[in-house]
């Protein structure tokens, strides 16, 4: 990673978010606990200064919150530090988190599950623990996106090596949210993966904005790059549905993908236009299309913007952004078609039915009393639907304008408003260029332009199998049979001794290899070794990931002298849940399943007959269809004259019965 103490812009800002949300945490906490006095007390006194103290704290939030705000919109540190004359693309900032120590968790999960020394495992966990610090400060280019995918990868080995379902190994996790600073801490590794999916996107963003926007393949660069992060928060939406943090709620990444979209649509545009736009009939009708369509998908980021529920935690200055960009680009679309109505005249040797044909295109209905081809005819109508399309322009133009200078965040971007006011300067020579005696006389209404374009954007999926990375803990074993769902007992050492008839045993499977086919009289078998057996090591030497064939040579090579094996047996699962068991749902504690414990038999009177309805604590089998998470016991037969048997509350444990 970069080098956290190094005093760029972009670590200045991100410095700057690390503190803002340790000042709203603290004043999360204030308020948190004002509301719980105001919920306790009765005393009148007491509730006034409460509520005293609770307007001062949320008033501070609400200053911390624009604060945060501002670091949002802070886009000029992002952009290229070539001068250029373009709006600014927003990027997304990187989330912040706390330091994590994996240390002991980690040894104590491999000396109780794996039953290894974890003193030789110091290294690998320290190269974790240094890969996640590397990852709060990544470079802003492909190795930085290449150190994240490759973390994001890493917690995956982790994830299945450490982290059981059913149950949680003490590491925290906490994630500030990138728009509100609010922090959310889980013990669960999704809330960590997906936050570094979010990175990875807002790098991606981070990348694109950074692109220079004066060349041609900067321009490529920064379409692929805004492509890219739309798949990365487009794949987060679809494969982490329940994370708790606003900034990747479903809502949130639907608009954030949206937006992405329409910045790669906007720097399509400008890779169009950047050798210049000429003159010409035709190719100011495909330029209307295609920055027509870029004011249309603004429009449609500016509407999701302000929808429930992400209109309270977006940022205000970023659907203000949105909408003026919408008014801006709609703006260029009727100056481009006024241009080609006022500057080109319909002559002799022009093809007036391709014209015609164009001309139509860009509108769903002409205004009334007008047909395209009397319009190309025509000077007077030529010039008088020119006119009514600059009209527009300038009316686009003054409203983006009018919105930039309402919000005190754009009003301090000072090549936004030098974009906006020379666009609205040319709209208005180019209408004064135009006669003005008819002005008065003139009643038409500019159509709406129909948006049309010949490039597709779309999202593009994070490509994680090109980036190779080698599991840290490759020494437990293959993953397949070593992992955290998998329980087994301690190795056992198994004496071999030569015996004329072979081994006793035969050998199966991948790495690493089961015993099979155990002749129960052969010494072997007596000496502790079980059918099914996994063989982990071989005259001390570990053979985890060795197959049959490569163990076998090592067997064959037992003499005169003993060699020692080391086996596992899988223990079976359900026997090793205790009496109170917890429920989760893709690995997130959810309730708890209490056991209902079996009457006493020696309580129950032999001489009553066992009643028709059954007790409150007697669960029968549709009572075990509706709850799958709660240990059932038998039910008690109707009609029955004495409970024959002492009921065990395991009688019925399973482990489809106990998880859900």
């Amino acid at each position: 990673g970069c080098n956290p103490l190094a005093e760029t812009g972009r670590s200045k800002l991100q410095n700057q978010r690390a503190v803002l949300n340790q000042q709203i945490l603290r004043a999360v906490r204030m308020r948190a606990g004002a509301e719980n006095l105001l919920r306790a007390t009765t005393n009148n006194k007491v509730r006034e200064q409460v509520l005293l103290e609770l307007s001062f704290v949320n008033s501070d939030l609400q200053i911390l919150k624009e604060e945060l705000e501002g670091l949002n919109i802070s886009v000029e540190v992002y952009q290229n530090a070539e001068e250029t004359f373009s709006i600014p693309l927003v990027p997304l900032g990187l989330k912040e988190t706390k330091d994590v120590d994996f240390t002991l968790p980690l040894k104590d999960f491999i000396l109780e599950h794996y039953s290894e020394d974890s003193s030789e495992y110091e290294d690998e966990i320290a190269d974790l623990m240094d890969l996640r610090q590397a990852c709060r400060t990544p470079s802003r280019d492909e190795a930085g996106i290449e150190m994240l995918i490759s973390y994001f990868l890493q917690l995956g080995y982790v994830e299945n090596r450490f982290f059981p379902p059913t149950r949680h190994i003490g590491v925290l996790f906490t994630w500030y949210d990138s728009f509100t600073g609010v922090p959310v801490c889980q013990q669960n590794l999704l809330l960590e993966k997906a936050s570094v999916l979010f990175n990875i996107g807002a790098l991606y963003t981070q990348i694109g904005t950074r692109c220079n926007r004066q060349t041609q393949a900067g321009l490529e660069n920064a379409v692929d790059a805004f492509q890219k992060a739309a798949g990365v928060l487009s794949y987060l939406k679809e494969t982490f549905t329940h994370t708790p943090s606003y900034d990747m709620s479903p809502a949130m990444l639907n608009v954030l993908v949206k937006m992405m979209l329409a910045q790669a649509r906007e720097c399509v545009f400008e890779q169009i236009g950047l050798s210049g736009i000429r003159n010409e009939f035709f190719t100011l009708v495909k330029m209307t299309q295609e920055v027509a369509k870029v004011g249309e998908v603004y429009m449609l980021v500016n509407t999701a913007m302000n929808q429930e529920p992400v209109k309270e935690n977006i940022p205000y200055s970023w659907s203000k952004l949105a909408q003026i960009k919408s008014d801006h680009y709609k703006a260029l679309a009727h100056y481009f078609i006024a241009t080609i109505l006022c500057d080109h005249e319909l002559q002799p040797n022009d093809d007036k039915d391709q014209q015609e044909k164009a001309l139509s295109q860009l509108y769903d209905c002409m205004p009334e009393g007008l047909m395209v081809l009397a319009v190309l005819k025509d000077k007077v109508q030529r010039k008088q639907l020119g006119k009514a399309h600059l009209r527009k322009a300038i009316v686009y133009h003054e409203e983006a304008l009018r919105v930039c200078g309402l919000c005190k965040k754009l009003r301090n971007i000072e090549v936004l408003q030098e974009v906006l006011t020379a666009a609205h300067k040319r709209s208005l020579l180019k209408y004064a260029q135009q006669e003005t005696e008819d002005d008065f006389l003139s009643l038409i209404q500019a159509p709406d332009i129909l948006p049309k374009t010949e490039h597709k954007i779309e999202t593009v999926a994070p490509q994680f199998s090109k980036v190779k990375v080698k599991d840290f803990f490759h020494k437990l074993g293959p993953l397949t049979v070593f992992s955290a769902k998998q329980r087994w007992t301690a190795p056992r050492t198994i004496c071999l001794h030569h015996e004329a008839g072979g081994l006793g045993f035969s050998l199966k499977g991948g790495s690493p290899v089961q015993v099979y086919c155990l002749d129960p009289v052969c010494s072997a078998a007596s000496a502790g070794l079980k059918e099914g057996d996994y063989i982990v090591s071989v005259g001390g030497m570990d053979c985890k990931w060795l197959g049959v064939n490569e163990v076998l040579e090592k067997l064959k090579s037992v003499g005169k002298q003993p060699m020692e094996l080391d086996v596992i047996s899988c223990q079976d699962t359900a026997a090793s849940l205790h009496s109170k068991s917890a429920t989760y749902s893709m690995g997130m504690q959810k309730t708890y399943s209490l056991i209902c414990l079996a009457m006493d038999e020696d309580k129950i009177d032999q001489t009553k007959k066992a009643p028709l309805k059954l007790p409150f604590l007697s669960w029968g089998t549709k009572n075990r269809q509706k709850a799958a998470s709660t240990l059932c016991l038998p039910s008690a037969v109707a009609g029955s004259s004495q409970i024959k048997k002492k009921l065990s509350p395991f009688t019925l444990l399973n482990t489809e019965s106990s998880l859900y």
